[in-house]
């Protein structure tokens, strides 16, 4: 019987297909040795079919750690982390994998590059032998392009230009294809669940379901068969077989949207989940497992619960291996203008018409305290427009907490502006406007409204 590389060296149509894929494709055996590559494995790599056929996929790949190990490929303490042996033998095993991604450095043609692959993979018995069909889709080139597509205020659908909210976008795109747990602490109205969204939505399991769950929503007596199913007779009302929240979410993410409300005895189960992957039906016996990546949230002190005994510890740390902190709008007042706008925008898309934000009126949103935070925020930019009736937002088109918060004065003399020293301020304080106005003398709002006036000014 003829081997794989003879099988598809055949001139006819199986040679066709196999050369005519995009992608590049690699059959592989158990000791990861190349059996057959097609035509866009030639070309992206720089390797004949001859000599692939007798190398390692890390050499085939020119992987760097198959070049330092002195056994080649498969010898180096890294190879260990493979991802592309590991699928591989995955594949060989039986397993079906898709569009797992993949980062190894190679260095073809003398020219070290980070390459960033999207692998899927199928098992191929042949002559009695277990082999693997390996697609290799290289997505290097755009995710370069995605990355310098992402306008410098704006991020997944958040809005945000503070350097601390740009710092959360870096986070964002380190742990977006990381299986780990996530927890998201800021204060009500901050956008928590925004920034689960884009977590899954930046990673490969963007096409696979995004389930949230609120738990301070939902009743006692119904969150775990919220969470988890139940079957029917598990207790009245129960009819039917209901699938819980883990189970819709297989393959994808769950979002715990205030998870510091969780009752005791779900958070054991949950616990439970976490650790080895598997639970059980409300009133089932059967062990079931879903492959599901854990985002919760949390507008509490979950680490004051702990200490209270109202969150268990070992719950706590299980969810907090890698902690996001999202700022309250307070604390990042320069983006106060972005997101107005961007409201302002959302709201004359839905048919509302305005002539945009007056200076005096967006003074005071940059004045204001907003404990409600964005969402505050929101609902604040289209009452305005509600009210103006289509025309400039002035400051009497505010709500009234808004209205009647008033500009601290800076103590000592009052200063008159002027373009020279407002541009020397800017300068110095690298562009920070709150510091630009305690070096003049002035306050926030102040020193915005003459930069409306004035919008020459660098």
């Amino acid at each position: 019987m003829k081997s794989v590389a003879e099988l598809i060296s055949q001139e006819g149509f199986l040679k066709s297909i196999f050369d005519s894929i995009p992608c590049g494709v690699v059959i592989m055996d158990k000791d990861r040795g190349v059996r057959a590559v097609n035509n866009a494995i030639e070309k992206t790599f720089g390797v004949s079919r001859a000599d692939a056929v007798r190398q390692r996929g890390g050499e085939v790949l020119q992987c760097i750690h198959a070049s330092e190990a002195p056994g080649g490929c498969g010898f180096s303490s890294s190879c260990r982390n493979c991802r592309i042996r590991s699928i591989a033998l995955d594949a060989i095993s039986g397993k079906r994998i898709e569009r797992q991604l993949a980062e190894f450095r190679n260095n073809a043609g003398g020219s070290l590059r980070q390459l960033r692959l999207l692998l899927s993979a199928a098992p191929f018995n042949h002559n009695n032998e277990h082999l693997a069909i390996v697609i290799m889709e290289d997505i290097t080139e755009l995710s370069i392009l995605r990355k310098r597509l992402k306008t410098e205020q704006s991020f997944s659908g958040i809005i945000g230009a503070d350097p601390v909210m740009k710092g959360l976008f870096e986070l964002i795109r380190d742990i977006s294809d990381v299986n780990v747990p996530v927890l998201i602490e800021g204060e009500s109205g901050t956008g928590k669940e925004l920034f689960a969204s884009a977590i899954h939505n930046e990673g490969t399991r963007a096409d696979k379901p995004f389930v949230p769950v609120n738990c301070a929503a939902l009743p006692e007596g119904i969150i775990e068969s919220e969470l988890f199913g139940h079957v029917r007779g598990a207790f009245t009302g129960a009819i039917k077989d209901k699938k819980g929240r883990f189970e819709l979410a297989h393959g994808g993410t769950l979002f715990l949207d205030e998870v510091g409300d969780l009752p005791r005895q779900v958070q054991a189960r949950l616990l439970r989940v976490l650790q080895d992957g598997r639970f059980e039906q409300v009133g089932g016996e059967r062990l079931l497992t879903a492959d599901v990546r854990i985002i919760s949230a949390t507008n509490k002190d979950l680490k004051k619960e702990v200490d209270r005994g109202i969150f268990r510890e070992d719950l706590y740390y299980r969810l907090k291996v890698m902690p996001i902190y999202i700022p309250p709008l307070r604390k990042r007042r320069g983006d106060i203008p972005l997101l107005a706008g961007h409201f302002l925008k959302k709201a004359v898309d839905e048919d509302l018409c305005s002539e945009g934000i007056s200076g005096p009126a967006m003074s005071l949103l940059m004045d204001y305290g907003w404990p409600g935070n964005v969402r505050e925020l929101q609902s604040a930019v289209r009452f305005a427009v509600i009210k103006s009736r289509g025309e400039m937002i002035r400051p009497e088109d505010l709500p009234v907490e808004i209205r009647n918060r008033r500009e601290t004065p800076v103590p000592g003399p009052a200063k008159k502006l002027d373009m020279e020293r407002v541009n020397a301020a800017l300068r110095e304080s690298g562009g920070n406007r709150s510091r630009a106005s305690k070096a003049l003398g002035v306050g926030r709002a102040t020193l915005y409204r003459f930069l409306v006036d004035f919008p020459d000014v660098s």
